[in-house]
């Protein structure tokens, strides 16, 4: 879900890899921002953009269903790598939805892109909230992380993010005790048990998910970097019932070993931004690579899933 804040106001922050000045062209430069722009799924076709103050974007969102979503912003205020300041959610026929402004900066080549929504009442402000979970909309900011790693280092992993109403420390108790892990790190429907568990550099896990039924699946995981509060990067593999390594069940082309890196956020107020950046590890070949590519909706579909058992399991808790 997107960052709580007071009234009227949606905010969002995420931090890419890469420094303003490619950051501020992917936002800017037309080509560019159809790579990215809108939930998984989505394409976008410009039909004009006068990027200055007092001028416009008139674009289309096509949706994976076919449906197109004309829209129109304003822009109100226009300072390259630095502010941007418009309107959302309009078109020809109907008024925008809420003002949004967008600050960037740069530190140490990374850049932080901090996003307000503003709309008419904080009654409208919770709908919107609810509506971009649903609709998927904060997907738009991991498209962006993907696109950038692409254009700088010519990989192509998946990211996904959500904040939470936990504390950051709590949140890194529920990624590395196993008691809590287990509770919600499996896909809807599944249920997760570890037959062992050392989650410590070096360490290892084992477990099996399954629905109930005939459905298991297993798998194990190798930690190899754990930095308290903040950092957590672990391999994992699918397995057999003696941890032998096998292949998907469902996916026999999916990489073999797949890198996975938690990054925790404190952002104030007793919440925490998490941040999954999940990528294919080692020896892989093209149609592996090509499998992962192709399965990021699926892959969306999975954490989200798992995002929402977490949110609930955190209600749970006596903070």
């Amino acid at each position: 879900m997107a960052s709580k804040s007071k009234g009227n106001e949606i905010k969002i922050t995420r931090v890419y890899d890469a420094p303003v000045e490619l950051v501020g062209e992917a936002w800017t430069d037309p080509d560019q921002v159809a790579k990215w722009w809108g939930p998984r799924g989505f394409t976008l076709t410009t039909h004009g953009k006068d990027l200055r103050p007092g001028g416009f974007w008139k674009y289309t969102m096509h949706g994976p269903d076919g449906t197109n979503y004309p829209n129109k912003t304003i822009y109100y205020e226009v300072e390259p790598m630095a502010r941007l300041v418009y309107d959302h959610g309009g078109s020809d026929d109907t008024p925008p939805l809420f003002k949004v402004t967008v600050l960037f900066s740069e530190s140490k080549g990374k850049t932080t892109m901090s996003m307000t929504m503003t709309l008419a009442t904080a009654e409208l402000a919770e709908q919107t909230r609810k509506f971009i979970k649903q609709a998927g909309g904060n997907s738009t900011w991991d498209r962006l992380a993907e696109y950038l790693e692409v254009k700088s280092t010519g990989k192509d992993p998946f990211f996904i993010n959500r904040t939470f109403d936990a504390p950051i420390e709590l949140m890194y108790e529920l990624w590395t005790n196993p008691k809590h892990l287990s509770k919600w790190v499996s896909p809807t429907g599944f249920t997760m048990n570890f037959f062992k568990a050392e989650i410590a550099p070096g360490g290892t896990t084992f477990y099996m998910m399954t629905d109930g039924g005939s459905a298991k699946m297993y798998g194990r995981a190798k930690y190899l970097e754990l930095v308290k509060p903040h950092h957590i990067v672990y391999t994992q593999q699918f397995c057999d019932e003696n941890e032998n390594i096998s292949r998907h069940p469902m996916a026999p082309t999916w990489p073999e070993t797949m890198l996975t890196k938690v990054t925790l956020a404190d952002e104030g107020n007793g919440q925490t931004r998490v941040t999954i950046k999940w990528e294919v590890y080692g020896n892989a070949t093209l149609e592996e690579v090509e499998t992962f590519i192709k399965s990021k909706g699926g892959m969306t579909q999975g954490w989200t899933g798992s995002f929402d058992k977490l949110e609930d399991y955190i209600s749970t808790i006596n903070l």
